[in-house]
């Protein structure tokens, strides 16, 4: 029994989890309390509340019964409350379905709120899911005020898993885990990246009483009715994959990268040694075959020499005075031939030199490939296997890449401990773009942070004191950029939310 038990507990523990408390909780800046209240010119009166989230920055969907009351009282406010800021915004109805219970809702006051991205894929029966919300039971008992309900707070999150195959008869429903309760109508079912995979709708009922089992309108029914209501979500196809997950692929892809980077080093040492040998065996018969060359010629011209020595003795004894001279001048001529041939033979020593001078020739022969530079215009295509997208739709870049780390001729790129990066922080999207390319690997890299108000802040605090500068600046700068950059790098969280990664092409 008891090893049973201890069975048990090492397959949970074995059990991998992909979901990311930081994904959640960046979705949650996009999930928002729907607030219905009646004025009557004098007093204000609360009606009720649910939940809804951000399709784009000024769209909120929610449920069709949440706003309900207002279709039927023109006069009733509507009002979304963020889960950070200072205040909430009025919002007006520009589409509602009663028959799959969704409404969209566009803000009417001057502001935005951070959207969220929708899964289009199948989910799969048993997967964890979280409901993101503002559920009634937890403001009662905080004890919240109307003044309270109606200010920026931090929306609840719960856990739980989907149970696939069951489906109300009124419209397509997923059936979850995830606990919800009245205030959370209208807020989205998340996967474990943060992406939304459904609205929550309702819950079944025992004996009066919420029990543990809740439907969200499906995936398709939303994407049908935010296509009729002319909206196009923001989509996220990819698996998703935890950041832990990634990195031990990436420490196993560096071992394997750097085991064949040392069986390559060791193959081009073994090369080498080998080309050396063959350098030297060749200037060793070239030298042999230039000195043999040269006993060969001296030895022929000193039989030549002799020859003509006999020769104009010869002519000598016969009183050919002057064929004598010419034949000894050439006999002379002859002699000095042979004794230059002789000395001018390379000696032994020389081998090594040639030896050097051949493999130099070799090396300034053999072809410069361009890869190893990593510049010039590119083309770069995501590899899924290395990247986890959450928020981003996922497509080809391009890239333009000069050596002193300037992107498209435009903008430069910082560079610190031997890596070239950009850090881009805007003004009114909540997110932080790391963005990185290696010219060696010819690899760009996409990490984006997805901050709470204050840790954005504080980004663009760091970003503020610094003036990125334009694209010639030379090495110099960009080393310059690369430390101004290292303060908006302090700020951020050790982990990105989501990180794409690009293998890059000459075009």
């Amino acid at each position: 029994m008891i090893r049973t038990l201890l069975t048990l507990i090492l397959l949970l523990v074995a059990v991998p989890t992909h979901a990311d408390p930081s994904d959640i909780a960046a979705a949650g800046r996009g999930v928002v309390r729907v607030v219905l209240v009646a004025s009557n010119g004098e007093t204000v009166q609360y009606v009720g509340h649910g939940s809804g989230f951000a399709v784009s920055p000024t769209l909120i969907v929610t449920n069709a019964h949440v706003v309900a009351p207002a279709r039927e009282d023109g006069s009733m406010l509507i009002g979304v409350v963020p889960s950070e800021g200072a205040s909430g915004f009025l919002a007006r109805i520009v589409a509602v379905s009663p028959r799959n219970d969704l409404a969209l809702l566009r803000l009417v006051d001057k502001g935005s709120v951070a959207p969220l991205t929708l899964f289009p894929g199948a989910i799969e029966d048993g997967a964890e899911v979280y409901a993101v919300g503002y559920p009634g039971n937890v403001d009662l008992a905080q004890g919240l005020s109307l003044a309270e309900i109606v200010e920026p707070q931090a929306a609840v999150k719960t856990r739980g898993y989907l149970s696939a195959g069951r489906s109300s008869r009124q419209f397509e429903t997923l059936l979850h885990t995830a606990p919800i309760g009245s205030g959370n109508s209208g807020g989205p079912l998340l996967d474990s990246c943060g992406r939304v995979i459904g609205v929550n709708s309702f819950g079944t009922l025992s004996e009066g009483a919420d029990s543990e089992f809740y439907f969200a309108v499906s995936p398709r029914e939303l994407a049908g009715f935010l296509r009729e209501a002319g909206v196009k979500p923001r989509l996220g196809a990819m698996p998703c994959r935890s950041l832990a997950d990634l990195d031990r692929d990436e420490s196993e892809r560096a071992a394997g990268e750097r085991a064949g980077a040392e069986a390559q080093a060791r193959s081009q040492a073994l090369a080498s040694d080998r080309a050396q040998a063959s350098a030297q065996r060749r200037a060793e018969l070239a030298v042999i075959a230039s000195r043999e060359n040269g006993l060969a010629l001296a030895a022929l011209l000193l039989v030549g020499a002799l020859a003509a020595g006999g020769t104009a003795a010869l002519f000598e004894l016969r009183g050919g005075r002057r064929n004598a001279w010419v034949a000894g001048g050439i006999g002379g001529a002859m002699l000095i031939g042979a004794l230059v041939a002789w000395f001018a033979r390379p000696s032994l020593d020389a081998i090594d030199e040639r030896a050097a001078a051949a493999l130099a020739q070799d090396h300034r022969s053999a072809p410069t490939s361009a890869s190893t530079v990593g510049g010039g215009a590119m083309i770069c295509v995501v590899d899924p296997a290395r990247s986890r997208a959450t928020v981003s739709d996922v497509a080809d870049v391009s890239l333009n890449w000069t050596s002193e780390g300037c992107v498209n001729t435009r903008t430069q790129y910082g560079l610190a401990d031997q890596q070239w990066s950009r850090i881009l922080v805007p003004n009114e999207e909540a997110t932080v773009s790391v963005n990185s390319y290696d010219p060696a690997a010819r690899v760009y890299k996409v990490e984006r942070f997805l901050l709470p108000l204050e840790a954005m802040t504080a980004a663009r605090a760091a970003r503020s004191q610094y003036e990125a500068p334009s694209c010639g600046g030379g090495e110099d700068a960009a080393r310059l950029l690369g430390a101004d950059q290292a303060a908006i790098r302090a700020v951020l969280p050790a982990s990105p939310n989501e990180r794409l990664v690009y293998k890059c092409q000459v075009r």
